[in-house]
C-alpha cells in the first residue's frame, strides 16, 4: 500500500492505495477541494458563507449543498436536536470564528461563555422542489463534521468507481476502508486517545472519533472547547473524552460519536446500543467502555446490538465489525 498525504477542511487527509496507483489519490484529492468550495464556514465565497449571509430568505442552492443539509437535518431529528449543525453564531462566540490554527489559545472572560442559547434545527426550511434553504434570522449552519465525513464517504465511493481498492481515506480521525491491506483480514487502525493510542480491528466501512481533548482554548478561567452542547449552549461537559464510533459509512459515525458525547457516559452509552453500533467510550478519568461488537486485537467479540436510527441518504443500522 502507499500513502499519498494533502490539507483540506482543516484537517490532514491520507489516501491508501494499491503501490503503483499513487496517481489515483487525485480522486480524493478533487472531491475534498469541492467539497470544500461547498461547505466551509471559513471561507466567505463558499456556497454555505453565501446561504449563511442571507437568513430570513429563500435560497437557492445546488443539489450537492441540499442534500448535505437535508442529512444535517435528518440527523437532529433522529437524535432529537443532540446533534444540532444550527450552533454556527453559538461556536463563533466562545471563540472559534476562523481556522482553529488562527483562534487565539487565550483570551479574556467573555459573558458568551455562559449565556442562555438555544438550537433552532427546527426553523430551517428545505423545499427540495424548489432547491431551497431559508435560515432563520440569526441562525447559522456550522456543517463541519458532518460534511467532512460525507467527502470522506464520497472520495471513497470515487475510488470504488476507478476501480481503486483497497483503499483507505482518513481525514483527521473520519475514516472510511473497502477491501483488505494485502495478507490482511482486517484494517489495522490505531486510535489516540486520552488514555493513550491503541489498535481495532476494521473489516470494512468507517470510524470517527469525536473528541474533546483536541481543539481547545481559554476564555478567562474556563476551558473551551469546539463541541457545543445545544441544550445549553456551553461547551461539551459530560465526563466523556472521546467516542469512536464503527459504522457502515463516515457521516453515520460522525453523527453517532458526537451525540453520544454530548449524551454523557450512561446515556451516550445507551445511544449507541439503540442505534446498533460499536463504540469506544473514554470517560474523563481514562476509563474505557465498549459498546457493541467493538474488535481489538485480543478481545473477545461481544454478542451484536441492534437498533436503528434514520439519515437522509441511509440509515445508520447495525456495524460493519458485526
Amino acid at each position: 500500500m502507499a500513502r499519498v498525504s494533502f490539507r483540506a477542511m482543516g484537517t490532514d487527509v491520507d489516501v491508501l492505495v494499491p503501490a503503483g496507483m499513487e496517481p489515483s489519490a487525485s480522486i480524493a484529492r478533487d472531491m475534498f477541494a469541492a467539497w470544500e468550495r461547498r461547505c466551509s464556514r471559513f471561507d466567505p465565497d463558499s456556497e454555505l458563507s453565501r446561504l449563511n449571509a442571507a437568513p430570513g430568505s429563500p435560497v437557492v442552492v445546488t443539489s450537492a449543498l441540499f442534500d448535505a443539509i437535508a442529512t444535517a437535518m435528518s440527523a437532529a431529528e433522529a437524535t432529537d436536536g443532540i446533534f444540532d449543525p444550527t450552533v454556527l453564531h453559538r461556536v463563533e462566540e466562545l471563540g472559534y470564528d476562523r481556522t482553529f490554527a488562527q483562534v487565539a489559545p487565550s483570551g479574556p472572560a467573555d459573558e458568551a461563555v455562559t449565556r442562555p442559547w438555544t438550537g433552532a434545527w427546527r426553523e430551517v426550511r428545505l423545499d427540495r422542489a424548489s432547491r431551497t434553504v431559508e435560515l432563520p434570522r440569526g441562525v447559522g449552519l456550522d456543517l463541519g463534521g458532518i460534511a467532512k465525513g460525507m467527502a470522506v464517504d464520497a472520495s471513497l465511493e470515487a475510488l470504488i468507481g476507478a476501480g481503486v481498492t483497497p483503499a483507505a481515506v482518513d481525514a483527521g480521525g473520519d475514516l472510511a476502508v473497502v477491501g483488505t491491506p494485502p495478507g490482511l483480514s482486517d484494517w489495522l487502525i490505531a486510535i489516540d486517545t486520552n488514555d493513550g493510542g491503541h489498535v481495532v480491528a476494521l473489516p470494512h466501512g468507517a470510524l470517527t472519533t469525536s473528541s474533546t481533548a483536541r481543539r481547545r482554548w481559554t476564555r478567562g478561567d474556563r476551558d473551551v472547547n469546539h463541541l457545543v452542547d445545544p441544550r445549553t449552549g456551553a461547551p461539551a461537559a459530560t465526563g466523556i473524552t472521546s467516542v469512536t464510533v464503527s459504522a457502515h459509512r463516515c457521516a453515520q459515525a460522525e453523527v453517532a460519536a458526537k451525540t453520544a458525547l454530548l449524551l454523557g457516559p450512561e446515556e451516550g452509552a445507551a445511544f449507541l446500543r439503540h442505534a446498533g453500533l460499536s463504540a469506544l467510550i473514554v470517560d474523563d478519568a481514562g476509563a474505557r467502555h465498549r459498546i457493541g461488537r467493538w474488535i481489538e486485537p485480543g478481545v473477545a467479540d461481544p454478542p451484536p446490538a441492534t437498533g436503528r436510527i434514520d439519515l437522509a441518504g441511509g440509515a445508520m443500522t447495525g456495524d460493519p465489525v458485526s
